[in-house]
C-alpha cells in the first residue's frame, strides 16, 4: 500500500507539474486573445473599443493584466471543482466540447488501437517464432516505411484516393446530416462509414510498431527453459507458439498499451482535422489555429491527465498480471 500510495502521488505532483508549466506557456504566448474578440465585438455590436474589452474579460473571466502567482492560483481554484475554462471560439465550456467531441475519438482510436494492437502481437509473435522467413524483411519494411511516414499523410492520401477520386467514403463529418441520431440502423451505418477511413489511417500507421514490440519481447522470451521444456513434450508448434510464446511475451507491453490508451483520449489533431471528424483533436487544432486559450489550455491538460492515469494503472496492475514481477520502492 504505501508503494501504490506513493506511486499516486509521484502522479499528482507530475500533474500539477505538467498544468504549471503548460499554463506558464500559454499565458507567455505572443497576442491578446481577448483584444481579437474585443475588435469584433466592437465592429459587430458598434459599441467602443474600452467597453468591449471590458466586457470579453468579464464574459470569460480571464485578464491578460492579471499578475500570473495569482491568475494561477485562480485556475487552480476552477480545476479543484472540475472547471476546465471556456471556449473563447465557441463560447461554451471545455467540459461541454469534450462531453460532445470525446465519443467520436473514443469509437475511431479505441477501434483502431484494439485493431492495431491485436494484429501487431500476432504477427510479432509469429515473426519471432518463423524468424528466418520472408516474413521478417516484410514486416521491418513495413514497420521503417511507417515510421518515416507521419500519420496525417497517410489519411491524406486516403482521402484524396476513396473520398475525393473513387468517391466510396465520405470527405468529412462523422454522420450524414438530416438523420435521426440514436441506435438506429441509417445513423449507425452513417457513423460508421464517415470512421473508416480515420481507422484505415490509424491502424495502418500503428499495426507495424506493435509488431516489432511484440517481436522484441518474443524473441526474448524464446530462449527461456519453458519454451524448450515444451518442445521436449513434443506439443505442437501452433500451441507453444500460442500459450508459452505469446501469452508471456505480451505481458511487457501491456504500459504501452496503457500509455496508448490514455494519449488516444486527445485524439489525433492532423488527421481529425483533415478529415473534419468532430473529435477532440479536431477541436484541439481549431484552438491553435483560432489561438483559444481557454480550449487549447483545457485540452492539453486533459490529456496530460490521462496519460498519466493510464500510466499509473499501468505500474499498479502489471504486477498483477505478471507473478514475476513485483514493484519496488
Amino acid at each position: 500500500m504505501a508503494i501504490a500510495a506513493k506511486r499516486v502521488g509521484i502522479a499528482l505532483l507530475t500533474l500539477l507539474l505538467v498544468t504549471s508549466v503548460t499554463f506558464v506557456i500559454i499565458r507567455s504566448m505572443p497576442g491578446d486573445p481577448i483584444q481579437q474578440l474585443a475588435n469584433e465585438l466592437t465592429h459587430n455590436q458598434a459599441i467602443s473599443y474600452d467597453e468591449a474589452y471590458e466586457r470579453v474579460k468579464s464574459y470569460y473571466n480571464y485578464d491578460p493584466d492579471l499578475p500570473m502567482g495569482q491568475a494561477f492560483i485562480e485556475y487552480l481554484g476552477s480545476l479543484l471543482r472540475g472547471d476546465l475554462g471556456k471556449s473563447m471560439l465557441y463560447q461554451v465550456s471545455v467540459n461541454e466540447i469534450l462531453a460532445k467531441a470525446l465519443p467520436w475519438t473514443l469509437l475511431i482510436l479505441a477501434t483502431s488501437l484494439l485493431l492495431s494492437f491485436g494484429l501487431g502481437a500476432f504477427l510479432g509473435m509469429v515473426v519471432a517464432w518463423r524468424r528466418r522467413t520472408a516474413l521478417d524483411p516484410v514486416m521491418t519494411f513495413y514497420a521503417a516505411f511507417t515510421g518515416a511516414t507521419p500519420d496525417y499523410i497517410t489519411a491524406l492520401v486516403l482521402l484524396i484516393v476513396f473520398a475525393i477520386n473513387l468517391g466510396w467514403f465520405p470527405v468529412r463529418g462523422a454522420y450524414e446530416s438530416g438523420l435521426v441520431i440514436g441506435f438506429n440502423w441509417p445513423f449507425v451505418k452513417s457513423v460508421l462509414h464517415h470512421a473508416m477511413l480515420p481507422i484505415i489511417a490509424f491502424t495502418f500507421e500503428n499495426t507495424a510498431a506493435w509488431t516489432l514490440s511484440m517481436k522484441g519481447s518474443a524473441v526474448s522470451v524464446l530462449g527461456e527453459d519453458y519454451i524448450a521444456a515444451a518442445r521436449a513434450r513434443g506439443l505442437k508448434e501452433g500451441r507453444i507458439m500460442t500459450r508459452y510464446l505469446g501469452r508471456n511475451a505480451i505481458l511487457p507491453m501491456v504500459t504501452g498499451l496503457a500509455i496508448s490508451l490514455g494519449s488516444m483520449l486527445g485524439g489525433s489533431t492532423l488527421i481529425e482535422y483533415y478529415f473534419s471528424y468532430p473529435g477532440v483533436g479536431y477541436f484541439f487544432s481549431e484552438a491553435i489555429r483560432r489561438r483559444d486559450f481557454g480550449m487549447m489550455q483545457g485540452l492539453f491538460l486533459f490529456q496530460a491527465a490521462a496519460v498519466i492515469l493510464a500510466n499509473l494503472v499501468a505500474d499498479l496492475v502489471y504486477a498483477r498480471l505478471d507473478p514475476r514481477i513485483k514493484m519496488e520502492s
